[in-house]
Parts: structure tokens; sequence; C-alpha cells
């Protein structure tokens, strides 16, 4: 290990830790350390690989409120959203051990034998969770794939390293094998790139920005390595004529506020039917302006800080001081705080109305009809997941299969669900995490004929 990284909490803008960087030549060590605890790992019986995976996730149950705390000090999040990342973490656990025991391959009709497959673990996967979920987002990776069979190295964001560091901790206190699963903090383009680049790495999961995901893509297809990745998004909420404008409204906030904005699938544009427009955005501007902003570690804080200074001034060039806005109230002084923004009157084209801010801030746009409604909400590069608020059960069931988007919910913003397939279309990403499927995106099918003629 050499340099460092310096943790900041981004509610005081102070350093709470510093964490020694990866090198190539760690990544180096730990890939091959890896593969030795994986093949050990793969041919354990199923229960006992399921029976120790349940163990971490009582790790992670017993430690819920350590590892919320460490949350909302390097991440800056709302003690009660940490809680929940935490809890996640615990229940993609269990999910993925119920499924070791069940990752069954085929037997196929064929003449003169008999055909079956085999589901095979990958081998080491390299996962490279971000910052803005740095506890679930991680979890998505790592537990799918220990449970299919494979190792797991996780590069955890540069500036979020200390939930991850503290996981590791636990798997081995549950009983997992060393080296199975290894945390190796350290910058993207030193760590992260010796990752995607590994030759003993079978598999890269990515968690990112859309410029960075595409680079990681190209060096992975140059070397023929499978990659899921999770990128931008920039979300629709399509709210009808004939939805329950109170009920659309009340959820609104939130959708596009929790964490502070800094969610892939938060519901920042808002596409409201022309004929309630004005209505809605009476009931909608309140609720921002009351939205409580401020310490997170306090229960009644509904949203914290951004990230990072570098953060806080992207979210602010987005919001030039001639866009109409509503604005909620953050406090002043150290930190990295941004009000709660809701945008109106800007160009359907505009920079704030198609590129992911990533921050506290939505557009409200009118539209006319359902074809002007799809259209608005695919005209970005984006197509991760979205909302549309109606009591037609047939539009409910129209628009969500013509907007172009991997996730959507109707009369509610719920994007995230362990037991479902998450991804997005477009530049959004490539592959499907969670769900019933996410083991078998971390094995190989292999195919084998036994002849039976003499």
């Amino acid at each position: 290990m050499s340099d460092a990284l310096e943790v900041l909490n981004p509610a005081t803008g102070e350093t709470v830790a510093t964490v020694p960087a990866a090198t190539r030549d760690d990544v180096d060590a730990a890939v091959t350390r890896a593969a030795a605890a994986q093949r050990t790992w793969a041919a354990a019986a199923p229960a006992d690989r399921a029976r120790l995976l349940r163990r971490f996730a009582a790790a992670v149950d017993a430690h819920t409120e350590e590892l919320a705390r460490l949350e909302v000090l390097e991440a800056g999040h709302t003690i009660g959203n940490a809680r929940w990342e935490a809890a996640n973490v615990r229940d993609l656990l269990d999910y993925a051990a119920g499924g070791v025991e069940r990752l069954t391959g085929r037997q196929i009709p064929v003449p003169g034998g008999i055909d079956v497959t085999f589901l095979e673990p990958l081998g080491v996967i390299g996962v490279i969770a971000p910052w803005n979920f740095p506890m679930p987002i991680a979890a998505w990776g790592l537990a799918p794939a220990l449970a299919a069979g494979n190792a797991v190295i996780l590069k955890p964001a540069e500036t979020t390293p200390l939930t991850a560091l503290r996981l590791a901790e636990l798997a081995l206190e549950a009983g997992l094998p060393e080296h199975l699963l290894q945390v190796l903090p350290g910058r993207g383009d030193t760590a992260g790139d010796a990752l995607v680049e590994h030759p003993g790495i079978a598999k890269i999961v990515f968690t990112g920005s859309t410029r960075t995901g595409k680079q990681v893509m190209a060096k992975c297809a140059a070397r023929v390595k499978p990659v899921t990745l999770e990128l931008g998004g920039k979300s629709p909420n399509i709210v009808f004529t004939d939805a329950d404008l109170e009920a659309a409204a009340a959820a609104a906030p939130m959708s596009f506020l929790d964490n502070t904005g800094q969610d892939c699938c938060a519901r920042t544009r808002i596409l409201v039917q022309r004929t309630v427009h004005d209505r809605f955005l009476d009931l909608l501007a309140p609720l921002v302006e009351g939205v409580v902003v401020g310490d997170p570690a306090d229960e009644k804080t509904q949203m914290g800080p951004l990230i990072s200074q570098a953060q806080l001034d992207r979210v602010r060039s987005y919001v030039p001081d001639d866009l109409t806005a509503v604005r909620g109230t953050a406090p002043d002084g150290p930190g990295f705080w941004y009000p709660p923004t809701l945008v109106t009157g800007a160009d359907p084209t505009a920079p704030v109305a198609v590129e992911e801010v990533f921050g506290p801030v939505a557009v409200v746009l009118p539209f006319d009809d359902e074809e002007d409604a799809v259209r608005l909400a695919n005209a970005t590069e984006y197509g991760l997941s979205g909302s549309l608020w109606t009591r037609d059960v047939g539009r409910a069931l129209r628009v969500s299969r013509a907007v172009a988007a991997g996730n959507l919910s109707v009369n509610s913003h719920s994007s995230v669900r362990y037991w479902t397939p998450f991804g997005g279309y477009k530049q959004s990403g490539l592959g499907r995490e969670l769900g019933p499927d996410a083991l078998t995106a971390f094995t190989e099918t292999k195919n084998v004929f036994i002849s039976t003629e003499a």
C-alpha cells in the first residue's frame, strides 16, 4: 500500500479517517490470494456455503447501528437511510444464501446419450462500488458472486471506504474463508484500472458514471471479460390528469431528494399533464420548501449534504441564477450543502432537464397527452427507472411498456427490491443485478454429453 485516501465528513468537511490506497502490486497479490480461496470455497458443500453466508448476514444484522453510523460519517446519509442500507446488505446476503443450493443446471433430451449442464463459478470477481450507496451496491455484487462460488475483490469509492472495510471484517468474524472477500480501497486510475485489466479477474461489476463505465467496458472488451454496468439516470415522474394529485405530490419530493438526489433512480424530470400542471405545482412547491435539511445524524433530518465540494460545484453549475426555481433551505457554514430545488419553466432540452445533475434538483415540465408524455420521458440518453401516476390500468400498462427504462413503478417510486431484477436501457447500463437470476450472472454454463451407445 502507498499513498492514502482522505475520508471527509460531508456535513462538516472535516477529515475523519485516512486509509492506505492500494497499488497495482497490492491488486496482483490480492488476486493470487483470492484465486486460492475461491478454489476451496467452490469445493465446499453448498449447504456449508449457504450457512456461512447466513452467518455473515447475522453478523451484519448485529452491527447494523455501527455500520449505519459509519455511513452517516463518511457519506452524509441520513441515519434513517443508513440503517435501511445496512439492513439491505443483511437481506441481500440472506437472499443469496437461499440460492446456493438451488443453482441447478438442466438435463436436455438428446439422441445417443445424456446431456446435462452445470453452472460453474467464474473465479475471482472484481466489484467496483460507488460512493452514493456504498454498502448496498457493494452487496449487490458480492452477495450473489459469493453465493455462486466465486471470490470477490471489492474496491470501494475513494471517498467512502469505511463501511466496506468493516463488512470484510464481519465476513471473517462470521467464518468466511480468509481472502475470499477482500477490500482494496484505492484510486480508480490505479486500483480500479488494475482490477479491470488483471487477467486473473474473471468479471467486473461496476457502478458509477456513464463516462467511466464506457472506459471500463472498453478495457474489458479488449480482454473479452464480462462486465455488468449500472450507470447514470435521468428518470421521469409522469403525472396524468386522472392521478391522485395529492398522493403524487406528497410522494414527489423524496423521489428526487432522497440521498440528496445522489441516486441514479432519482425522479428528477417531473412531467405533468398540462391540464393539471399548475394545480400540481401548487401542491408540490410547499412540500419541497418544507423538507428538513440538516445534520444527517439527527433522526428528524430528511436530507443531508452532498458528498464533496466537487459535487456541490457540479450541482450549482446546473442551476444558473436566471432559472425560475422553488428552493428549500440548507445550513450555512462548513459542509457541502445545497437546498432542495425545483426548476420550473425550463426548456425541455436544457442541460438541467436532460443531463444527470446528481443532486437535489428536479425540473417540472408540462406535456399534452399520452404520446407527448412518452416522447418527453424517452428524450434523454438514459433509461434506468421512472414512475407514472394514473388511475387508468390500461394507460399504466401502455405507458410502462412504451417508456425505455429498466424499472418502472406505477403510483409509487420504488425502483429497487432485492427480489426483482434491476438494470437500465441505453446509456444507463448493461446487464441486470438482483432478483432470482442474480447468481447465474456469476457463472458459466458448461454442457456435458455422456454417450450411452455401445
